[in-house]
């Protein structure tokens, strides 16, 4: 399956240009001339491997765009013409795999992106947070060896908060995340779960609700 990236980039011969070289090398992109026309695609489209970020973007620059791709697990590479080191420190302290200063090569940029997703992709069958073993594959939850029965939509919102963990996730993005983009239902779903989560699992003080956002897993070991 071809590699999909996306790119929110205001300087359209910029981005032609990556999207091009990226055709040739065998992925498919999705280009965005402004961080706020990627980040509301984002409700309905999250299926990217990859995110190339300018920073300074009409709209919503580079800075708030990240913050929404955050939480949905997608790697992302800035490219951006701001050369100072604040800049920098700021966005590889806050998760961002790359800082490219423009102009850059493009088979830099491409050797760059190929090791970020490498890295991404690398198979992780457990997670372990909060004291206990979440198996990916088998869908089991574990606290030492007692096993802790959850039905599949508690699971998956388990997986989701623990990958991100001690990040705040909206309601909203969990229910898409977990029930689909096209799920009608309402966030009280997300609530009732969280609820039923909290209970058979201890992490009444774990699972913290973060008002008027939705919550967050929080495992500080």
């Amino acid at each position: 399956m071809k590699k999909r990236i996306l790119i929110a980039e205001d300087d359209t011969a910029i981005a032609r240009l990556i999207a091009m070289n990226l055709k040739a090398a065998g992925m498919e992109s999705v280009i965005f001339p402004d961080g706020e026309a990627a980040a509301q695609s984002l409700h309905d489209d999250h299926r990217y491997d990859l995110a190339l970020l300018d920073i300074m973007m009409p709209k919503k620059d580079g800075f708030a765009l990240f913050q929404d791709i955050r939480s949905y697990g997608i790697p992302v590479i800035f490219l951006t013409a701001k050369d100072d080191l604040e800049s920098k420190i700021s966005v590889l302290q806050g998760g961002a795999e790359d800082y490219i200063v423009k102009p850059f090569e493009m088979l830099e940029l491409l050797v760059r992106m190929e090791k970020v997703m490498n890295r991404a992709t690398k198979p992780t069958d457990t997670l372990h947070v909060c004291g206990l073993t979440v198996c990916l594959d088998a869908h089991r939850v574990l606290r030492g060896e007692q096993e802790i029965p959850l039905k599949p939509m508690e699971f998956e919102l388990l997986v989701m908060l623990a990958k991100h963990k001690n990040t705040a996730i909206t309601r909203e993005d969990l229910l898409a995340f977990v029930w689909g983009a096209n799920y009608l239902g309402e966030t009280r779903t997300v609530d009732v779960h969280i609820g039923q989560l909290r209970k058979k699992l201890g992490l009444q003080q774990q699972i913290v609700t973060v008002p008027k956002i939705g919550y967050r897993l929080e495992d500080n070991l």
